[in-house]
């Protein structure tokens, strides 16, 4: 089962893809109603609705699928953390803290981009993609989730594109917070949302999500990956991220970035050169993930922002009886 949400001359629609045609939810429901409601609801909702005309897919301009409550990033994938430390900090390693528990960061959901919609990064040097699969939560959601219960939270799965401006992003993670304005201009995420059930047969025995993932610019192959190669299967990241907080219907998270190419930043670092080059307008990325489809982005013009001062070091300026004295 698909979901998915469509942009056509009438308005925006939401609702399943059967074969090769949109059908709306009934009763005017949302893709965020139908996640809150839990994947059993979403199947006999999709059964009230089969047999209807709907519209051909190819008369509607697919949107992202849902817009998220939140999103966490993991950095989830060993090869990648080794390979790009190299580009963004000047060192290749994985730390021993990566081994300990799956680390993420959350990006903003404001920015996010459908299949076809062009990102318009900040001005950068280093424009980069990032190859990765989103797990979306079902349902209530809940706090401190054990892997069986964060299993079963899962309504479907979905591709992601953590666009990321390199410089910037090293430059502000030398200050040890970030990635923060080196990723938050856009995430691409589409074409839509396939349900959990329809992956159970790429499940390997110990709960990772064997599907093959690629990535291409231009039309060129860049990187390959099976996302098993992950650290931890997704059940264990959603049980990590409610440790402590919650995760709710429509929360997506993102696996972190393949290995082997799956951005260029990874191997940036391994070929201490920039090459293949950074992304420039007139790019177009393309994924390519098993059971998932295909997600386009092409890469527009860069957007400059207002100038802003460095910092004034005021406490600088005082006196030591001053500072003393407040």
């Amino acid at each position: 089962m698909r979901i998915a949400r469509w942009s056509t001359p009438q308005g925006v629609g939401e609702g399943f893809v059967i074969g090769e045609r949109v059908v709306p939810f009934p009763d005017g429901l949302t893709v965020a109603d139908v996640l809150a409601r839990g994947l059993d609801e979403a199947h006999r909702l999709s059964a009230a609705v089969h047999e209807h005309d709907g519209t051909a897919l190819a008369d509607v301009r697919l949107l992202a699928p849902l817009v998220p409550a939140a999103i966490r990033d993991f950095v989830a994938f060993e090869e990648h953390v080794e390979g790009v430390s190299a580009s963004v900090d000047g060192k290749s390693e994985v730390v021993p803290e990566w081994y300990q528990a799956p680390t993420f960061y959350f990006t903003n959901p404001h920015t996010v981009l459908g299949p076809g919609e062009a990102v318009r990064p900040p001005v950068t040097a280093r424009l980069d993609f990032e190859l990765e699969v989103a797990a979306v939560v079902g349902g209530p959601g809940g706090a401190n989730l054990t892997p069986a219960d964060a299993a079963a939270a899962i309504f479907g799965y979905t591709i992601m594109n953590d666009w990321s401006a390199r410089d910037l992003q090293s430059r502000e993670m030398k200050v040890r917070l970030g990635p923060a304005k080196g990723k938050d201009f856009g995430t691409s995420l589409g074409p839509w949302i396939v349900t959990a059930d329809e992956l159970e047969p790429y499940l390997d025995g110990d709960g990772f999500l064997a599907v093959r993932a690629e990535v291409f610019v231009n039309d060129e192959r860049i990187g390959h990956d099976l996302v098993s190669n992950m650290g931890w299967p997704f059940p264990e990241l959603i049980a990590y991220a409610s440790r402590n907080s919650r995760v709710v219907g429509g929360d997506v998270l993102g696996s972190g970035t393949t290995g082997n190419g799956g951005c260029l930043a990874e191997l940036w670092g391994r070929r201490g050169e920039l090459t293949p080059p950074p992304l420039t307008e007139g790019d177009t990325v393309r994924m390519v993930v098993e059971g998932l489809g295909e997600l386009v982005g092409p890469v527009g013009a860069a957007v400059a922002a207002p100038e802003l001062p460095a910092a004034r070091l005021r406490s600088r300026a005082r006196t030591r009886d001053e500072r003393v004295a407040l």
